[in-house]
Order: C-alpha cells, then structure tokens, then sequence
C-alpha cells in the first residue's frame, strides 16, 4: 500500500468521526447563517447515523495509527497527532459541553410553594395553568433556561415549555396515543427549540407543536391553555396557586436572565430613535383565530391598553392589565351582542353599552351584565422574526387599527 493510500485511510477515518458531528451540531445551534437553512431532516437523519459512521471511522483511524503511524515521517506524525488532538477537542466542544440537553438541563429539583412561602418576586412574569381548581405557575427566567419543564396540574399531565430565542411560551400535554411521554431538548432550528419524545423519537417545533420530522410527521401535540402574567396578578386571580420554586443548582443560569421579561431589543439599540419601530426582536402578541393568524405589535398595545377587533367571524378584545406585562384575549360578544371595551380612569375595564364593570378574569362583577362571562382566547406573546416565520399569512395591527401584512425575512 502507498504511503498516499495509508494517509487517505487517516484522513477518510477522521472525517467520519468528527465531520457529521460538527455540522449536526452547527445546524442544530444557533451559529451564524445554520437557523435559516431548511435542515430538520437532514439533522433528523444525520443524528442516526453519526454513531455508525463514527465507528467506521475510528476503526478506519486506529487501524492506520497500529499498523502505518510508528513507520511515518516526523512530520506528519506532528501533523496527524496534531489534527487528532484537535478533533478531540471539537468533539467535547460538539458532544459534551455544548450539546442541548446538556447545556440547559431540566430542574434536578422541581418543588413548588403557596403564597406564603413563595420565594419568588410577584414582579416576575410566568405561565399559569389551572385544571380542576388546581393552579400553578412557571416562572419564565426559570423556564426560559431550561426550556421545559414536565409535570402536572392537579391530575393533569403538562409539558411546560419556553424559547428565548423566539420569546415562545406553550404548554402541551405529553400524551401521545394515550401515553404519557418524557421529552429531550434537541437543539433548535430557525431559532426555535427542538424536542423529542422518547417513544416515537419525533422532532416537534415547540412554537406549535407540530411533529417537523419522524414518525409522527404532520401530527400536532394537544396544546392546554394557559396565561402569561406577573406573578401577583395571577396570585389575585388564584391566590392558591402553587409556584415553581428556583432550583438552587442553576441560580448563575437564571441571573443570566435577568431582565430578559422586561427590556426589549429597541429599548438597548441607541442607534434605533424610533423606538416603535418593528425590527427582529420586536414584541408581538399573537393569535389564531379559525385558522387566520394576527398579530399586535406591544409597544402600540402599552399604549392604548386594549384593541377592539374583530378576527374573522370572532369580535376580539385584546387588554393589557394595569402593570402592562398582563395580558388577555377574549371573545368580546355577550348574549349575541359584541360590546366595545375601554379602560376608565379608575384602570377598570368597562364595556361602553351597558358601563358594566368587568375584572380581569373576564367577568362581569357591577352593571347590568353582572355575573356575565367573557370567553378566554389563547394568546402568544412572541418576537416578530419567529410570529412571522410560523405563521407568514399574519395579518398585523400597527395601532390605530392600521393593518399591513408582512412577508416574512428569511
């Protein structure tokens, strides 16, 4: 054999070990130019054969280092040794420190306190769920670093889940085929988390839950509703709540959160002077309506506080409460009438037919539509890059009831 034909067994063996494992890891993070290529599937399979082509590889690699490497020049011992060592290297980078799962582990401890041994500041925003009476909330600098959390409401199965790249809360059930699954953080594509569940080793979009690639192709996991507030607006609402508790063994995780609920991109580019302006990172809150998706842009809601609207067929009522992070969607029709809501200045929510006052449940609680229910819609607060790319045929509310559709950047 040539020395020419021995170096090639090297070269062929390395590149089988660590070449399909640096491009499903750059594809699968968010490196520069990786989120914006169409690549799930090629993950999806990619991932499945790593492991044998890597055994090829290093078969290929040690076979050359026992019976050709002692017998080789100098320098291309220094070379070769060279390129393993850093291969090595790239393949704790890609396999270890770096993978999803491993870079942002669910809680080692998920432990959950009332109101009065809560911990948690009511300033913090969280997803609220309540099943049967039962009501917990998930702080979201807790969840935005571990990306989901998997537990139950009362008898309920929930997948708790957040991406802070695209700034999406969802709450799932875990239940496929009538049994309850455990889900892995994959990594993410278009800037979107990617989970797993271990029965069927399906890839699901956590900002719809759609199965992308795998044998539950084209399925959708049930989605539970649920709402975003500050902590003591949800405790005013269900003062019996359970809180999830921060786990002591991630604190410097979540202190890298700090602010992430507050502060928006536009409110840190000093070069931006229209701070109303949509730019990739603005705050949008999102819904779907028989089908039709629509979208608020935030900072115009701040400052309007509720937008009569209509979605379809369905008369909408978009309202944020008085600290401005709490908001709400409903059906804004009672007994067949739709009524027009404003904010007076007591900050009470008041329909402007019958001037009955309304709490931020939805119910009626003085006036002539005392008792009457509002029915609770399913919002999404989301930034523009990720509403857009889920949903291209959003319709968009600029404020002062201007729409323009978008077509999405990417």
């Amino acid at each position: 054999m040539s020395s020419k034909t021995k170096s090639l067994l090297f070269w062929a063996g390395m590149f089988l070990v660590f070449f399909p494992g640096l491009l499903h890891a750059y594809l699968l993070m968010p490196f520069p130019g990786s989120q914006n290529i169409e690549a799930i599937k090629l993950c999806y399979y990619l991932e499945k054969i790593i492991l044998p082509l890597r055994l090829l590889g290093a078969l290929m690699v040690i076979g050359y280092l026992l019976l050709y490497f002692i017998k080789s020049s100098r320098k291309s011992k220094i070379v070769k040794g060279s390129v393993l060592a850093l291969c090595l290297g790239s393949f704790y980078v890609t396999d270890v420190a770096y993978k999803a799962e491993t870079m942002f582990e669910e809680p080692k401890t998920v432990r959950f306190a009332n109101a009065i041994e809560n911990k948690v500041p009511e300033s913090y925003i969280v997803l609220g769920v309540v099943n049967n009476g039962v009501a917990k909330a998930y702080p979201l600098v807790y969840l935005g670093y571990h990306h989901k959390v998997q537990d139950n409401v009362g008898t309920l199965p929930v997948l708790v889940t957040y991406c802070t790249m695209c700034r999406t809360g969802r709450v799932f059930s875990p239940m496929i085929n009538g049994v309850r699954q455990t889900f892995r953080l994959v990594g993410a594509r278009h800037y979107n988390a990617i989970i797993e569940d271990q029965g069927s080793g399906t890839w699901w979009y956590q900002a719809t839950g759609e199965a992308a690639v795998g044998p539950m192709r084209g399925t959708q996991l049930k989605e539970i509703t649920y709402e975003q507030s500050t902590l003591g607006a949800w405790l005013n609402k269900h003062p019996g709540s359970l809180i999830l508790q921060p786990d002591k063994h991630f604190k410097n995780d979540y202190d890298d959160l700090k602010n992430y609920d507050r502060l928006q991109a536009v409110d840190k580019d000093s070069t931006l002077k229209n701070k109303d302006s949509l730019v990739r990172k603005s705050w949008l809150i999102g819904v779907i309506i028989d089908k039709q998706p629509k979208a608020y842009n935030w900072r115009k809601l701040e400052k309007c506080r509720l937008v009569n609207d209509k979605v379809g067929n369905t008369p909408l009522l978009i309202a944020l409460e008085n600290d401005s992070l709490t908001f709400h969607a409903w059906n804004r029709q009672v007994d067949g009438k739709n009524l027009n809501f404003k904010i007076n200045t007591a900050g009470e929510l008041t329909d402007q037919e019958t001037a009955s006052i309304w709490d931020w449940e939805g119910v009626c609680v003085s006036g002539t539509q005392n008792g009457k229910h509002l029915i609770k819609l399913q919002a999404y607060q989301e930034y523009r890059h990720s509403w857009m790319h889920f949903h291209p045929t959003t319709t968009f509310w600029e404020g002062e009831m201007k729409m323009i559709s978008y077509i999405p950047e990417f």
